[in-house]
């Protein structure tokens, strides 16, 4: 009874502390989307190693297709090389002998023979140069075959990074989708909401539209405009407005950030580098806003890991990020570094 009366006891105590106790308070919706916010940012950073190391890996590919290519072909003349000193064998062994050196050459070993120069003073002009040539072949094969092994041995390296680079880029996007559905449905759509009238006010300021809604400031500026390819690279990518983000993506018909702006300059006959920090070197740094032009490439962060057209007005046209479109949004919502004129 004894023991019974002090278990009893001691459960009700629990209860009544985890009664008392404060309930963990779930993190609320500003609070959610800053951390998402942080995720996507973070995810771009990954997105945009992503792009290096798969462009590189491009290189690669091509760089080691040529070089098999060259190899193959420098192995079929020097096969023909071979056969026709194979044939110089012949026409002297059927006049009665083959020529000392030559039959040192056409041994089991016969690249140590190209190597004992001296005895090249045994053969006929003609036989000389051959063997010349055959020397001459295997040291470019050799090079060849190392530069092929080299490349080969960099691409399963690029292979391992891009592989690790979309893994992380993955796991940033999975941690924000799961707090976005910690948010009611309410929650989310409020969120959505907001995000849509912050673009359709970056879409009037960039085409100078005045908004009539009550309590809204409709002065605007009007931006220069940039010419020739900027101009049409500018226009390329308006005409993907509502194009879905898709990390890695360089259109036609999703993008990320600097797979929007390498696709609207190829539109405009022009092959730009694919990643936004590559892009950021590219052009002519403009370091003032007030300077921009509308169809500049506008950087954003200390790492130079986001870009976008400049739009006018303050706005820039852009692939924000993932869960959303190419869209106008204000170029202060962003820490700005430099604009590029291409």
């Amino acid at each position: 009874m004894t023991v019974l009366t002090a278990t009893a006891a001691a459960a009700v105590a629990l209860t009544s502390q985890s009664a008392n106790a404060a309930p963990s308070e779930k993190p609320s919706k500003d609070e959610v989307k800053s951390k998402v916010d942080k995720l996507y940012e973070e995810a771009e950073k990954a997105t945009e190693k992503y792009n290096g190391a798969k462009e590189k890996q491009q290189k690669l590919e091509k760089q080691v297709d040529t070089l098999q290519d060259k190899v193959a072909r420098g192995q079929d003349d020097l096969n023909e090389l071979r056969s026709g000193v194979g044939s110089l064998a012949s026409a002297q062994y059927r006049s009665g002998g083959i020529d000392p050196s030559l039959q040192l050459f056409l041994s089991s070993d016969p690249d140590n023979y190209l190597d004992k120069a001296s005895a090249l003073d045994q053969l006929s002009s003609k036989q000389a140069e051959a063997l010349k040539k055959i020397q001459a072949k295997q040291r470019t094969l050799a090079q060849q075959r190392k530069e092929a092994a080299d490349k080969l041995e960099d691409l399963a390296t690029t292979r391992t990074e891009l592989g690790k680079k979309k893994r992380e880029v993955q796991g940033k996007l999975g941690e924000a989708q799961r707090l976005l559905n910690s948010l009611s449905a309410k929650e989310r759509a409020a969120l959505k909401a907001k995000e849509d009238r912050a673009s359709r006010a970056s879409e009037r300021k960039a085409l100078d539209k005045p908004d009539t809604s009550a309590g809204t400031d409709t002065s605007t500026g009007t931006a220069p405009k940039g010419s020739g390819r900027a101009s049409s690279a500018y226009a390329a990518a308006q005409s993907k407005i509502g194009s879905p983000y898709v990390y890695g993506a360089s259109g036609p018909s999703s993008f990320d950030c600097s797979g929007l702006t390498s696709w609207a300059y190829a539109q405009a006959g022009m092959t730009i580098p694919r990643t936004s920090q590559a892009q950021a070197n590219f052009g002519t740094r403009i370091a003032s806003q007030s300077d921009l032009k509308v169809g500049d490439l506008v950087i954003f962060y200390g790492d130079l890991h986001h870009v976008g057209f400049y739009a006018g007005n303050g706005q820039v046209l852009h692939a924000p990020r993932s869960g959303t479109v190419v869209r106008y949004e204000s170029i202060n919502n962003m820490p700005f570094q430099f604009g590029v004129r291409i």
